[in-house]
């Protein structure tokens, strides 16, 4: 299966796969977030056995009919405000840092290709020989045929978490929910659990009392962005056996944060 990477306006006449109305009120569309961290395994650069583990859940779901789209972030190559406070201009290397996603933005499209999955890269700022500008509603018409779009190069623009895109994105292209996978934790907490043992964690829990709470649980934009839309927000761990798999399915998972749920947590 080729990569595309061609003219960005060509059209795009393939019809997408027949489903009842039945099938098409039940389909799933969720926006899933990876840190730069995370393609790194912890390291400067790209992981490919970590890379190929994520493609492989990502591919499993998408075979069950989720229409799955991906923001990833750059920090496992570059960060604008760490780079800022070793004298760098902080535009400078937000631009870098967008860079960078997009390299691992390919990564991920290569596994999945690989497993057979179609996937096409959108980007916010334009480089027609890898990837197409973002476009919502082509976005939105290659997840209907089943494809698998990949968001990178954050905003385009300085100043913007890759948290808040995803937020952004996952607005605009209509999903169910934006899924927020986590390093070094399982969900949202009572308190820092590297800290604090004690913590619990929430299974379930408001916006309000979120905010209430002051409870970080994305960047600040991202959070009001989805408050304010009534946007649900799964945030799970990625060490969790097949955690992305899972969160893609809509399976319990992490901790939810929406409109009209119970604030539960957890009597570990």
């Amino acid at each position: 299966m080729s990569r595309h990477s061609g003219d960005p306006d060509a059209a795009d006449t393939s019809p997408a796969p027949d489903v009842s109305p039945q099938q098409a009120a039940e389909r799933r569309r969720v926006l899933l977030k990876l840190s730069g961290e995370v393609f790194g395994g912890g390291k400067v650069g790209v992981d490919p056995q970590v890379v190929k583990s994520i493609a492989e859940q990502i591919a499993g779901a998408v075979s069950e009919g989720v229409q799955v789209a991906i923001v990833v972030g750059g920090g496992n190559f570059f960060r604008g405000a760490e780079l800022q406070n070793n004298g760098m201009d902080r535009a400078r290397g937000d631009y870098m840092g967008m860079l960078g996603t997009v390299m691992n933005c390919l990564a991920l499209q290569d596994f999945l290709e690989q497993r057979g999955v179609d996937t096409r890269v959108q980007t916010a700022i334009t480089m027609g020989q890898v990837a197409e500008p973002y476009i919502p509603r082509r976005a939105a018409r290659h997840l209907e045929k089943g494809r698998v779009v990949i968001f990178g190069a954050g905003a385009g623009m300085p100043y913007f978490t890759t948290d808040t895109v995803a937020a952004q994105r996952a607005l605009e292209i209509g999903c169910d929910r934006l899924l927020m996978a986590k390093s070094g934790v399982d969900g949202v907490y009572e308190a820092d659990p590297r800290e604090d043992t004690s913590a619990r964690k929430y299974v379930s829990i408001t916006y309000r009392d979120v905010i209430r709470r002051r409870l970080e649980v994305a960047d600040p934009a991202a959070f009001s962005l989805c408050a304010d839309n009534k946007l649900p927000i799964v945030v799970f761990g990625l060490d969790e056996d097949h955690g992305i798999a899972r969160a893609i399915r809509g399976d319990p998972i992490g901790t939810i944060v929406a409109a009209g749920v119970d604030t539960v947590v957890t009597e570990e």
